[in-house]
């Protein structure tokens, strides 16, 4: 299934069968390297919350697995990102940028490779989230992120929805020697990109953002 390049997709999280957050994104492009995706600011997002409004990392994993949950519209109030998800490989690639524009860094979010979806009317892309990342400075020196909440989280199997630390940390440690290697995607490109003018922020989330999450 491909994705026209200018089209509005949603870009979701799945813990199970539940959505973690939901991002509206606009397809840069789709091809044999994979799927590449702009979030701009001032987007209009979702992410679940407790019933008082708690994020997950708001608190101790076992005191979120207590819970009851439900996910909260709001606006995205970071710089924009682009997002690369290359084909056949559990990860995606993100270019963190400053306020201005400039390229910040590097961001290697470990997950569950993206499972594509269309409904006719709506596209989009569920990922499982493996919460491991790698944090890549504009110099390439890198450094792992999160890895206590990876490994307080898988403490608990019944609830957490990675399966195989393992593998996580293997994918990790590969694209690690991309890193290095200063290999596509680290090698520079599109460090410069600017999204088109033409492209609207959505405001509002589109209608089936909430539809139930996309299982392997």
């Amino acid at each position: 299934m491909g994705f026209e390049p200018g089209s509005l997709i949603v870009h979701r999280n799945a813990r199970h069968d539940r959505l973690g957050w939901v991002r509206p994104t606009r397809v840069v492009s789709d091809d044999e390297r994979g799927l590449l995706v702009w979030l701009a600011p001032g987007s209009a997002v979702a992410s679940e919350v407790s019933a008082d409004g708690r994020g997950m990392r708001a608190m101790p994993f076992t005191e979120w697995i207590t819970l009851s949950y439900g996910v909260k519209q709001h606006i995205w109030r970071g710089n924009g990102v682009l997002k690369f998800h290359p084909v056949g490989e559990d990860h995606s690639v993100w270019w963190f940028r400053e306020a201005d524009g400039r390229f910040a860094g590097w961001y290697v979010n470990l997950e569950e490779r993206a499972l594509r979806w269309s409904d006719g009317a709506l596209a989009g892309l569920d990922v499982v989230d493996q919460d491991l990342d790698i944090v890549v400075d504009p110099d390439r020196t890198w450094r792992w992120k999160d890895e206590d909440e990876f490994t307080e989280r898988l403490a608990f199997p019944d609830h957490y929805w990675v399966g195989d630390e393992a593998a996580v940390r293997a994918e990790g440690w590969r694209v690690v020697k991309q890193i290095e290697a200063a290999e596509f995607p680290f090698d520079g490109t599109w460090t410069d990109f600017q999204p088109d003018p033409s492209w609207e922020t959505p405001t509002a989330l589109p209608a089936g953002w909430d539809r139930p999450v996309v299982v392997r």
